[in-house]
């Protein structure tokens, strides 16, 4: 028989188990994850100057201690992906092995789930066991979201007066996350070399707020045009001051070309002051 482990009352971060031994669900949850994380990054960076956030992937978040011989993880979720504000990145100087509820008493502000089935265990509602029950009536994320790849879409859930209200999309389908300032829609396109509708983070213009990788892409571009701007105004600059040397050497042409025919008009006895300006008509 498998003795459980002893814990203190009640267990922190380091006394509870980090897994839960089951697999990823397909290969595209880690970029997912990932996509939504690095995008976010400079938002959160604004919002939180002082650092004072975390972000979890497949991380649990203990609820309840269960009673033996419950296994301890199943006192826990572990969603996809998760945002906390206002607590430090690492705890007692150690990286965060789960967040325990009890410990830090401030909940998730999103939890996002990534469905790989019909999306049923992410809508079931089963009193202390269904996850949106948890959801809902424990954790208590301020938004909950479910996406699913299959269908190309997302729900999202806003916890108002204690229970969830499913959130209406605006004209583009995207669902406004008020307190980052962003939303959150559905984007095909390509990331890590695979072609999926993507579950991505978007402004409030519309716009997708760029990955690293395409923030890196965009400062290029943008010293590549401010470059080529530069040798335009500069080749610009070059010709006006080549138009006007060739204007003053046109002028002094003119000039000299008065002069020789003045001194021939006095060399044949005329007065160039004398003729008239304007020939007859």
């Amino acid at each position: 028989m498998i003795s459980q482990p002893e814990f203190s009352l009640p267990p922190d971060h380091t006394q509870l188990p980090e897994s839960d031994g089951t697999f990823v669900k397909n290969f595209q949850e880690h970029p997912q994850s990932i996509l939504l994380t690095d995008a976010l990054e400079p938002v959160l960076q604004t919002l939180h100057p002082d650092g004072q956030y975390c972000i979890g992937q497949d991380c649990g978040i203990y609820w309840r201690v269960p009673t033996p011989p419950e296994p301890p993880e199943r006192g826990a979720e572990a969603p996809d992906w998760f945002y906390v504000p206002e607590v430090p990145p690492t705890l007692d100087n150690q990286v965060r092995r789960s967040y325990v509820l009890w410990q830090e008493h401030i909940p998730p502000l999103v939890v996002l789930e990534f469905a790989s089935g019909d999306g049923s265990e992410e809508r079931d509602r089963t009193p202390r066991r269904g996850k949106f029950w948890i959801y809902e009536r424990v954790i208590r994320p301020a938004y909950y979201g479910i996406y699913e790849v299959r269908k190309a879409s997302v729900e999202v859930y806003e916890l108002v007066t204690g229970r969830y209200r499913r959130v209406r999309p605006d004209a583009r389908g995207h669902f406004a996350i008020e307190p980052l300032g962003v939303e959150l829609g559905i984007w095909a396109g390509r990331y890590l070399d695979m072609e999926l509708p993507w579950l991505r983070w978007w402004d409030q213009a519309g716009n997708p707020l760029p990955t690293g990788q395409e923030r890196a892409q965009g400062a290029e571009q943008r010293a590549e045009q401010a470059e080529f701007e530069a040798r335009q105004e500069r080749t610009a600059r070059e010709q006006a001051e080549v138009e006007v040397h060739r204007e003053r050497t046109a002028r002094e042409q003119a000039e000299l070309r008065a002069a020789l025919l003045e001194e021939r008009l006095r060399r044949l006895g005329l007065d160039p002051g004398e003729l008239p300006r304007d020939a007859p008509e």
